[in-house]
């Protein structure tokens, strides 16, 4: 069953285990309840909230059951199973799982000793499509995903075209695949995760933004990472659009094997050459889809058309402005869908100005490469960093920003590695050490990062780590920066 097209599966009756509870998991367990599969959902988490999801889902499968609803769906109803995530139920023919459960977890060893396939969610949601589908522009990377994923479908709609930004992003896949609303094409976020567990996903053109050691504890190895990252290109029919300027990126399309006729499309912060998309004199230039490669260079859009134009954002515009020159998008719709499009919150945010002095929220940059670009974008700068290392080390993150750095505010679990990092490579730059791990640790950082700066420098929180050692998740950080940044406004006015 696992090469075969699920449009082509007789579902009724087959054994399938569904993997996880929430945003992927429930999705998948009530389309293969509809279509005649006998469903049991494993959980490891046994708390209130999952209990609650799964009456739910129960009570949704007992009713359709009961009423035959759909006529081809189950007449059995959904088997929960809470607190023993790591069990491989007997008959299961199939495992569906949620792409944060680990390779190396013994329900995926049983089922791959069973001879069982395992799928995630968006190989399922590529196998249930309808034969009138979207084609889907797809979008990996260390960082920026979202950010270009969200760009791509602001130029899309630019262009009248019917599309939603999905996936990674927050949207199910499967509910963008089934559910009422047709499109036109779909731009779609794929973490490394997803893409492990998606064999068979074959998009029309993929992206790899950048690639920089990340999930290695999940992974296994830098290899392993880049290998699955390296998937969205599999299967490519148009273009499979690479950072030209990140040489491993390149490496994984010269591997993939894709369909006759596709080509590979570089972007580069610099002067593009042929089959790139790059900069000329601030302008956004095409010289991939244009009739005379070799001579022709398309003006699509002004550095000023992007926001913010920091130069990592730049490269996202970039990659979204050649996936949808990709599927066919006019130069005009690309520079009307930058200027209409706005960044989501924590992500290189401006919060205020106090006394010339600039405060940015990049509270998502969670890893070294993401708060290494934004380092890249200001000078002088106070930093506001630390938090949960995940393994990672910062060495060469303060070796190429210690010639911007004003000073240095440090809190959280891990703040000592990132000082040892200072210690060794900045050792002029004043750290402060917060030694606290609760969330009024965020005031105090404010207020001190205040202290240290003159008017015209930065203040950016970039912590270059994970949130999860003082706030619930990045977007809980940032939030306390910004309202200590409000605070403090207001105490200047």
């Amino acid at each position: 069953m696992g090469s075969q097209e699920v449009s082509n599966v007789d579902w009724q009756g087959k054994h399938v285990t569904v993997a996880g509870l929430g945003v992927s998991g429930i999705p998948a367990a009530r389309a293969l309840h509809e279509r005649g599969a006998l469903v049991t959902v494993v959980n490891d988490g046994d708390d209130e909230r999952s209990r609650a999801q799964a009456a739910e889902l129960e009570e949704w499968a007992a009713a359709r059951s009961a009423s035959g609803e759909g006529g081809g769906g189950s007449r059995e109803g959904i088997t929960v199973r809470l607190g023993d995530g790591d069990t491989l139920p007997e008959s299961t023919e199939l495992v569906v799982t949620a792409p944060g459960w680990k390779p190396d977890k013994p329900l995926f060893l049983a089922a791959a000793e069973a001879g069982v396939p395992v799928w995630g969610d968006v190989e399922l949601a590529w196998r249930l499509r309808g034969p009138d589908a979207a084609p889907w522009l797809a979008v990996t990377g260390t960082n920026g995903k979202t950010t270009t994923v969200r760009m791509l479908a602001s130029i899309l709609e630019a262009a009248g075209l019917r599309t939603a930004a999905v996936g990674n992003i927050g949207v199910s896949l499967l509910d963008a695949v089934l559910g009422d609303e047709t499109y036109d094409v779909l731009a779609v976020e794929l973490s490394s995760y997803q893409l492990h567990w998606a064999p068979s996903l074959r998009a029309h053109s993929g992206a790899v933004l950048n690639l920089a050691p990340d999930h290695l504890d999940w992974h296994g190895s830098v290899a392993g990472y880049a290998a699955d990252k390296g998937r969205i290109y599999e299967g490519n029919s148009v273009a499979c659009v690479y950072n030209a300027q990140d040489a491993a990126t390149e490496d994984l399309v010269r591997e993939a094997d894709v369909e006759e006729g596709c080509r590979a499309i570089g972007f580069t912060l610099g002067t593009p050459g042929p089959s790139q998309l790059g900069l000329v004199d601030g302008i956004l230039v095409d010289r991939a889809f244009v009739a005379d490669r070799q001579k022709q260079a398309q003006e699509l859009a002004e550095v000023g058309d992007v926001d913010p134009p920091a130069p990592h954002n730049i490269a996202n515009a970039l990659a979204a402005a050649a996936l949808a020159r990709a599927f066919g998008v006019p130069p005009a719709a690309v520079r009307d869908g930058l200027r209409a499009f706005r960044p989501d919150a924590h992500r290189i945010e401006h919060v205020a100005d106090v006394a010339g002095v600039t405060y940015i929220d990049d509270s998502k940059a969670t890893n070294t490469h993401a708060a290494e670009a934004s380092l890249a974008a200001y000078e002088p700068i106070v930093w506001i960093a630390g938090g949960l290392a995940k393994g990672a080390t910062f060495d060469g993150l303060v070796t190429g920003a210690a010639k911007r750095l004003r000073g240095v505010v440090l809190m959280g679990a891990d703040r000592a590695l990132i000082k040892e990092a200072l210690a060794r490579h900045a050792p002029e730059v004043p750290v402060v050490d917060l030694d606290r791990t609760d969330t009024g640790a965020m005031p105090a950082a404010v207020l001190e990062a205040a202290r240290l700066a003159r008017p015209g420098d930065t203040v950016l929180l970039a912590p270059a780590c994970a949130s999860m050692d003082m706030f619930v998740n990045y977007n809980k950080r940032g939030e306390a920066f910004a309202d200590a940044v409000r605070r403090l406004a207001d105490e200047s006015a």
